[in-house]
């Protein structure tokens, strides 16, 4: 009998994920994973990590499966919130859902699982897993789930072959309201619980709130930029390569203050991402003010009027060698090489038509059609049909 850990986290999608194996035969152990306990950013008085821990013990009694609770709040600070500050300080916006899968459910707690003599761990995510045979080896595939409303195969998008191997999603073949049913049949305490919001590891903290008691507010501009500004229309005609084109394409426009004017104060532009509408707190525009970049050197921050806005927009973005993965390495790109895909640049976005074409320093992705908010520090996943092929890192 094959045994299975499963990361119950106290809500409806793992909770029924434990019930499915169970039906599949397996040998099926619960651990919830602690990832925070730093009173100091406790979010008003309620302390959610307590509430789900006790939601998982009680779906663990119900099944009659074994439940532990595994605390990693050690390495999620080091590899989760630490990288996150760094980031942040930089200017770009991290995306601590696909890292907490990477580096803490899919690395640290499944060599937890694997010590406790696990053949596989399982989690409750909205997606698939296939295999296929090459030259006589089993290759993994990263399928999204079944569910278009709920698939969240580009959380997963940095996952290994390694990692794919002893993964199993349960769920992936069912929609929400499926798995709600099931838990209702069932009478679990979590069938009706909300789906949980924020960051996957302070419960029901939202970002700027954490941010802001971390990093210190420092006062600075903000600016709002013209759409007709001729940094948007200087189009060169000739490019002597594609590579210069795309290179072109995907460029960081370098605003500066006197290319706009003055409309209001921030409290720090590492607080704001591009494409962000809300908290910038200036009124009196006719169309509403989008943040199109940061400036975190010079702690400025620069808008434009409504989402049509051309400093929105981009057709092409970069990713270096670094910070390039592939989940399918078979089908890895060659210097030269192109290949027309689907991709999306964050979660629950429709996959657009793109085409990779792998440099020397890196990989290009050139859309068919401009996208909005495209940002520094999130990831791009690329698709052929359902199957997530690879991601990196926007740079």
């Amino acid at each position: 009998m094959k045994r299975v850990v499963i990361g119950l986290s106290g809500g409806v999608d793992s909770s029924v994920a434990a019930y499915l194996l169970q039906e599949q035969g397996y040998e099926v152990i619960g651990l919830f994973m602690k990832n925070w306990h730093d009173d100091t950013v406790t979010i008003s008085n309620e302390c959610p990590w307590l509430d789900d821990s006790n939601d998982a013990m009680l779906v663990a009694e119900k099944l009659g499966i074994p439940f532990q609770t595994v605390d990693l709040s050690e390495e999620y600070k080091e590899r989760i919130v630490d990288y996150m500050f760094n980031e942040y300080e930089k200017g770009r916006t991290p995306n601590p859902d696909v890292l907490c899968n990477r580096e803490i459910k899919f690395d640290v707690f499944m060599k937890i699982a694997l010590d406790l003599g696990a053949d596989f761990v399982a989690t409750g995510h909205y997606c698939r897993k296939g295999t296929l045979q090459k030259d006589g080896e089993d290759i993994y595939q990263l399928l999204a789930g079944v569910d278009g409303n709920k698939d969240q195969s580009y959380f997963l998008c940095q996952l290994s072959q390694e990692q794919l191997a002893k993964s199993l999603f349960p769920i992936g073949e069912l929609t929400k309201p499926e798995v709600r049913k099931i838990a209702m049949d069932l009478d679990l305490v979590t069938a009706e619980k909300k789906d949980s919001q924020g960051l996957c590891f302070i419960g029901k903290v939202k970002l700027p709130d954490f941010l802001q008691q971390q990093l210190k507010p420092k006062e600075g501009v903000i600016v709002e930029i013209p759409s007709e500004q001729s940094v948007y229309t200087e189009i060169e005609d000739t490019f002597a390569s594609t590579e210069e084109k795309l290179a072109y394409l995907s460029r960081k426009i370098d605003y500066k203050v006197d290319l706009g004017k003055i409309v209001g104060k921030h409290q720090g532009a590492h607080y704001f991402t591009k494409g962000q509408r809300k908290g910038l707190g200036v009124g009196g525009t006719i169309e509403p003010l989008f943040v199109i970049d940061t400036d975190v050197n010079e702690n400025v921050i620069y808008t434009g009027q409504g989402k049509t806005h051309p400093g929105l927009y981009k057709s092409a973005l970069f990713v270096t060698n670094e910070e390039l993965h592939w989940v399918r390495q078979d089908l890895e790109l060659k210097n030269g090489e192109t290949m027309e895909v689907l991709a999306r640049i964050r979660y629950r976005q429709a996959l657009e038509k793109a085409t990779l074409h792998k440099v020397d320093s890196g990989l290009y992705v050139e859309f068919e059609n401009p996208q909005s908010a495209i940002t520094e520090g999130q990831f791009v996943a690329w698709y052929l049909e359902d199957e997530l092929l690879g991601s990196g890192v926007i740079s």
